[in-house]
């Protein structure tokens, strides 16, 4: 995880503010640099600051190589190239991929669209989440971008003397407006014209659909690229089969989830500075709800990593004064959110099916007056995303990120204050939209069977990365942590797109009330339709409560058409009782200001 800045002037180097460079810092705190260049005619200033958990050492950013002719900044993992599982520190490999492209044709003779096409072409054969900046001195020719889905934070705005600057995060100033940069393609700017930079040199090359399951489309050089999702598959059958955790989607998605986790998890670095000679460090925390997502890549963990190595489950529950009071007889207001609930049930199973495995289950409890307290930096974090659903789930995400809570290490149930030493944090974002997990879901198949959950399936993978993801890394990096997100990974996407519908959403029976589970049946069989394929797999590995779990998914869409249905569907926002804290009406869609 890195901080980019990045500044384009045409009278002078401009350096981020003290603000913006605290921010920038928050990120990569392990090292951080500036290189000021002139272009022919523009003053070009880049930094970056790192957080190093990939390869044995820190490579300062940003990076050049001896001829300083090529300058990255590289916010991101490759996991694999051309399909090959990369390790090692991968900032060294993504300059010399990216110098190769620009510099394998003569590019004098290209236009900015074909040349940032080139540099397309050659990040299309990289998995895995990026953000980037990368100098051409021999063309005078910049480029920047971030992967197809926008897992990684890059912003740009135009300030008033016609400057352009480029950032992983905004500085928290209010009377500037960033916007965020579309995860369309790559956008190239020629620094040797007297244009720049202004808007009308923005022109981009589209990703290769053969290396990702989006497609794009470039409608004139002024247009954003528009998603296009490859189209779901129908059912394989005309009578639907029974999802079992016998079925081969189940043991396919088993396959592609352990080497999605395995790349994501292995050799993680411990915290600089820390000795773990008595095993109790922590490289690996879970956001963990307890629901089945994350409960399933917490358990899947387990299977991945040394015995020895803890893991910190991540709860956070909100004290909302619209709900309850401090406490409400004499039992903790913030045991009785939702995800506290489930997280501890979920908990129990964790120590049950694994118990070699030291399991913390990190309790954090978020006061009111905390709450507001961190008011006006959450807000400034998630900029330029600007709504109250913005707000309730970036308290949610910026509190467990920070991973200060409290621990019960002794018999009595002793609570001990404790802070998560892990720089990984796993989320289990992306499967509800992939296997249908919200409700709406369920209702779109039962008012408009296949063809219905069909479009609803489609409408969500189509701006899954639209919409959160960028904020999410935002609102989490300031904590100096990395989220990573396997169900988000580049061959889990494509074949769950192209898989049967049936294969994954569980069509042969409808959601029942009470559910009865024999041996003939394998049990899994009687799971609720939602999530099916992963309900099966939980199922599998002997994770049979947290597979039976009630459906409880609302989507952002849902909740954002009337904040209170949101409230009384779910309570809080992720379960935690972020939303509608203030005694005001409001609407999950309405601006803070």
């Amino acid at each position: 995880m890195c901080g980019i800045f990045c500044s384009i002037s045409r009278t002078a180097h401009i350096a981020p503010s003290p603000e913006l460079q605290e921010r920038l810092s928050s990120r990569g705190p392990d090292s951080a640099r500036a290189v000021l260049i002139s272009a022919d005619e523009a003053e070009l200033t880049l930094s970056s600051t790192v957080l190093s958990l990939r390869g044995s050492k820190t490579v300062t950013q940003p990076y050049q190589d001896n001829y300083k002719r090529h300058t990255l900044c590289w916010n991101g993992e490759a996991w694999s190239t051309d399909g090959k599982a990369r390790t090692g520190n991968d900032t060294e490999a993504i300059h010399q991929l990216l110098v190769a492209s620009v510099d394998s044709a003569n590019e004098d003779d290209m236009t900015l669209d074909q040349s940032a096409a080139r540099v397309a072409t050659a990040l299309s054969r990289v998995a895995g989440p990026y953000a980037f900046v990368f100098y051409n001195a021999s063309r005078s020719r910049l480029y920047v971008g971030r992967d197809f889905l926008g897992r990684r934070s890059l912003l740009f705005r135009t300030t008033a003397d016609g400057d352009l600057l480029f950032s992983s995060v905004s500085s928290g100033e209010s009377e500037l407006e960033w916007q965020e940069l579309p995860a369309d393609g790559v956008y190239c700017f020629a620094l040797d014209t007297a244009m720049v930079p202004e808007c009308t040199t923005r022109l981009f090359g589209t990703f290769s659909a053969g290396h990702c399951p989006f497609a794009f489309s470039n409608e004139g050089h002024d247009s954003v690229g528009q998603v296009a999702v490859i189209p779901m598959s129908t059912p394989a059958h005309s009578q639907h089969l029974a999802l079992t955790a016998l079925s081969p989607s189940v043991s396919r998605l088993e396959e592609l989830l352990q080497d999605s986790l395995s790349l994501r998890v292995s050799n993680i670095p411990g915290p600089p500075g820390t000795e773990d000679s008595d095993g109790s460090i922590s490289k690996l925390a879970v956001l963990f709800s307890g629901g089945l997502d994350c409960t399933v890549l917490a358990r899947m963990a387990h299977d991945l990593l040394p015995a020895h190595e803890p893991i910190d489950l991540l709860n956070v529950a909100f004290e909302n004064p619209r709900i309850h009071d401090a406490s409400l007889g004499g039992v903790s207001a913030f045991e009785l959110c939702p995800d506290r609930i489930t997280g501890r049930a979920s908990f129990a199973e964790l120590q049950e099916v694994c118990p070699g495995r030291l399991w913390r289950f990190v309790a954090i409890n978020v006061p009111y007056v905390e709450t507001n307290e961190h008011r006006q930096t959450v807000i400034s974090l998630m900029h330029p995303h600007n709504t109250e659903m913005d707000l309730s789930i970036s308290f949610a995400l910026y509190f467990a990120a920070r991973g200060r809570g409290g621990v019960t290490r002794t018999a009595d149930g002793d609570i001990v204050p404790y802070i998560t030493s892990a720089r990984v944090l796993l989320s289990g974002l992306g499967a509800d939209e992939l296997f249908g997990g919200y409700t709406r879901h369920a209702t779109a198949y039962r008012r408009g069977g296949v063809p219905g959950l069909l479009d609803e399936l489609e409408l969500d993978v189509g701006r899954l990365g639209q919409r959160n993801l960028g904020r999410d890394d935002r609102v989490m990096s300031h904590w100096s942590r990395e989220v990573r997100f396997p169900f988000l990974d580049e061959d889990l996407l494509s074949w769950a797109l192209a898989a049967p519908v049936d294969e994954k959403y569980g069509l042969e029976n409808p959601v029942a009330d009470s559910l009865s589970f024999s041996p003939e049946t394998e049990g899994s069989n009687m799971l609720e339709p939602g999530k099916k394929v992963l309900r099966c797999f939980a199922w599998k590995l002997g994770m049979e409560a947290v597979a039976k779990e009630k459906k409880r998914a609302v989507s952002i869409e849902e909740g954002c058409s009337d904040m209170c249905r949101l409230l009384n569907t779910m309570q809080i926002q992720f379960g935690a009782r972020t939303a509608k804290m203030e005694k005001r009406k409001t609407k999950g869609t309405q601006l803070l200001f």
